[in-house]
């Protein structure tokens, strides 16, 4: 059975509030394992007014942003890790592969691949209509 999590319950796992919570449902999870999330990308999302007023694109980073925040919910919905936050530490092999615009439902998918104390690394894959937007290998740091 799928493990999900509406917007108000990732919010007391994610310290992230608006306009920077970009994760509005997990749909599956399996803490310290990896996270499946959804983002909901509207043309009232506050970036847009200057990313760009007349071709409005969801910016790359704010992606990346997404992906780590869904995987941040595998790694801090671990009892030990509870109340602790997640860093980024550095951004591998950034691919962006399709623009997201308003109206598109991002899938998000990110993988845990390895801890090692507070250090972790993680894959995560961003699609839309099935079709891959962004990849990349994200670092972090639990504090």
């Amino acid at each position: 059975m799928a493990r999900t999590l509406d917007a108000r319950e990732i919010a007391k796992i994610l310290p992230h509030r608006y306009p920077f919570a970009l994760v509005d449902r997990i749909l599956d999870y399996e803490p310290g394992q990896w996270a499946k999330g959804r983002k909901c990308v509207s043309m009232d999302e506050p970036f847009f007014q200057g990313h760009f007023p007349e071709y409005p694109v969801m910016p790359g980073v704010l992606l990346l942003e997404a992906l780590a925040q869904t995987g941040a919910v595998a790694v801090l919905s671990m009892p030990e890790n509870k109340g602790k936050l997640a860093f980024f530490g550095g951004v591998k092999n950034a691919r962006f592969k399709k623009q997201v615009v308003p109206g598109d439902i991002v899938e998000l998918d990110t993988k845990l691949v390895k801890m090692h104390g507070p250090i972790g690394i993680a894959e995560g894959c961003a699609y839309v209509d099935g079709e891959l937007a962004v990849k990349a290998e994200i670092t972090f740091a639990i504090k």
